[in-house]
Order: structure tokens, then C-alpha cells, then sequence
């Protein structure tokens, strides 16, 4: 099933529902006036939505993966595989997963609850063509499978497909409305899904446990700006840049910090700038000191109008003869 939104020509909102003049928009606002509606449409000859996000219900895709009976053994194989050596072979092994168990245990109660992970990126629909166009696809991972099945293709769940032409920027946090409410009702709510394996109803929940992306990706998806001095995420305001003045680019010079205290390179000092690294690995912050370093932050979405190619020649003449 797929459900196709109207999205505004600059990515500043959503249409949800359009009667007469009144518009609701995915925040629960309403506006009035035929300027959104212009800017929602492209009012021509034909008229045609400027944009339109196709999106991919999520529900009734991890219902299916409990519905078919090649798939529902698979998403209880976290809880029930005895093989727990200590060794790396799976997210399930690692310590975020179990940390999560410790915070949440009533989530972790139920091995049939879902674990997600978000992965986006851009990409060019005509290969290796000229064209300048980029558009965004969000794939989720049910990491409750095993791992030769998590990473497989038939496995892989495309949720949504954010039109170009050009990337969503900060924008992407407007298209991905949707989403986030369905993720929200998945948390706290649930939905009733059959188990044919045990022929019985449960009431499936699921989390979003990370996100993967490339180090641009972070910035769209994160909104952590990875173009400066600041860059790096662990690191946080305590990063240590350099600026190499030939390639104009930001390099890290502080990794030694993460290294044991014994290792040979903390002493090196003609192969890292002639410095002893004497600092501590940086202080991993927690989800609410984020919160407070970004709670203040406005942030506007949408683009600035783009005049047509006329209204520029007349502003720019405009502009020369008040100039002279």
C-alpha cells in the first residue's frame, strides 16, 4: 500500500486534507487563502501537485513479517538464541542493545516487539547521467531477524521516497512527519497483530533503536552541521581542529585521546605534531544534555521563492538604476 502526500513546492509543509479554501496541514494547523493553495499547486494549464511524498505504511509491513510463517520463527531469534559468548555478531550483542533492555524492561519483557534501524541517503535516479537531481529513500531494518536475514534485500522495508529535485536539507524533518507519528503510535499504543506460529493475537510494539548514514547523511538526518571545526559528534565542543590552508579542509587530530593510557602512540611525538596526548577519551553525553545544548535553536523550514526568470531581469535592472 502506498499513500502519496502533496508536499509544498519550497518543502515548508504538508497537505493532509483540502476543502474550499481551508487547509490541514500535518501539524493539526489550519490555514486559509488561495496563496497556499497556489504554492501547493501548481496552478497552469494542468493543474498538478508541486511535490508528492509516496509513503510506505509501516504497520502492515511488520505485521506481515509475524503473518508469514517463513519470517515469525525468525524475529523471536534475539531472545531465544543460546549462543552468548561475548563475541560481536549482531546489534543484539552489543551495549546499546542491552542498555536499552535495562531502561525499558517491559518493552524487552516481549521478544516479538520490534527493533528498528533507519537508514537514508541520497542518490541520482539517472545514474550516471549530468542530471543534477537528488532524491531521498528511508529504509528501515528489523533487527529482531538474525544476521545472515536482517541485511538481506527481501528483508529490507522502504518507507517513504522524498521527491527532488534538489536535496531535503533540514527539510527532510517535514517530510518526515508521517513517519514520526506512525513511529510514535508503534511506541506507546501498538497495533494487534496475528502470530502464526502460536495462533494467537499480541499487541506488537516497536522502537527505533539508531540511525545509519553516511557522515553527510548525519547532518540531514541530525541536523549536526559536519562542515566546520566542530564536526565531529563525539568529540562534541571538545574537539581538537586543524585547518590544512592547501586543501582548505578540516582534519582531527585528537584521536590518541581514545587510546589506552599505556599504548606507545600517547608518548609519539614526531609523528603527531610533536605533542604528547595527556586528555581523557571526551565525556559521552546523554540524550537531555543534547536537548539542552539544541532546545534553543530556530530553525525555519522551507526555501526562500524562487522569482521566475523576468522578475529577476526587472529587479535587477531595478536595482542598477537606483544604484546609479
Amino acid at each position: 500500500m502506498i499513500v502519496q502526500m502533496t508536499a509544498c513546492c519550497n518543502g515548508e509543509m504538508m497537505l493532509v486534507k483540502k476543502h474550499a479554501s481551508i487547509v490541514t496541514f500535518l501539524d493539526g494547523s489550519l490555514m486559509r487563502g488561495a496563496i497556499i493553495i497556489a504554492c501547493l499547486l501548481q496552478v497552469r494549464r494542468r493543474k498538478k501537485p508541486a511535490k508528492i511524498l509516496r509513503y510506505f505504511p509501516l504497520k502492515p509491513r511488520l505485521q506481515r513479517l509475524f503473518m508469514c510463517s517463513k519470517t515469525v520463527e525468525h524475529m523471536r531469534w534475539h531472545a531465544e538464541d543460546s549462543n552468548k559468548d561475548g563475541i560481536m555478531r549482531h546489534p543484539r550483542d552489543g551495549e546499546a542493545w542491552k542498555r536499552f533492555d535495562t531502561i525499558f524492561p517491559e518493552f524487552a519483557s516481549n521478544p516479538r516487539n520490534v527493533r528498528l534501524g533507519l537508514a537514508s541517503d541520497g542518490f541520482n535516479p539517472f545514474g550516471t547521467m549530468s542530471t543534477n537531481y537528488s532524491i531521498w529513500h528511508v529504509v528501515f531494518v528489523p533487527y529482531n531477524l538474525p544476521p545472515w536475514l536482517c541485511m538481506k534485500q527481501p528483508n529490507l522495508t522502504l518507507s517513504m521516497i522524498i521527491p527532488g529535485p534538489r536535496t531535503a536539507g533540514n527539510n527532510i524533518d517535514v517530510y518526515l512527519q508521517p513517519l514520526i507519528k506512525e513511529l510514535n503510535e508503534l511506541w506507546y499504543e501498538g497495533v494487534e497483530t496475528y502470530d502464526s506460529s502460536k495462533n494467537e493475537m499480541f499487541k506488537m510494539r516497536a522502537a527505533l533503536m539508531w540511525t545509519v548514514s553516511d557522515f553527510p547523511g548525519l547532518d540531514i538526518l541530525s541536523g549536526w552541521n559536519t562542515h566546520t571545526g566542530l564536526a565531529c559528534p563525539s568529540c562534541n565542543f571538545d574537539a581538537v581542529p586543524c585547518r590544512l590552508p592547501h586543501s582548505r579542509k578540516w582534519c582531527f587530530i585528537g584521536h590518541r585521546r581514545f587510546l589506552a593510557r599505556n599504548h606507545k602512540f600517547i608518548l609519539m611525538r614526531h609523528r603527531f605534531f610533536g605533542d604528547v596526548e595527556e586528555r581523557n577519551p571526551p565525556r559521552k553525553l546523554s540524550g537531555s544534555d543534547i536537548l539542552q545544548q539544541v532546545k534553543e535553536i530556530d530553525v525555519t523550514f522551507g526555501r526562500p521563492v524562487e522569482l521566475n526568470a523576468r522578475k529577476k531581469r526587472n529587479r535587477q535592472r531595478k536595482d542598477r538604476e537606483g544604484a546609479t
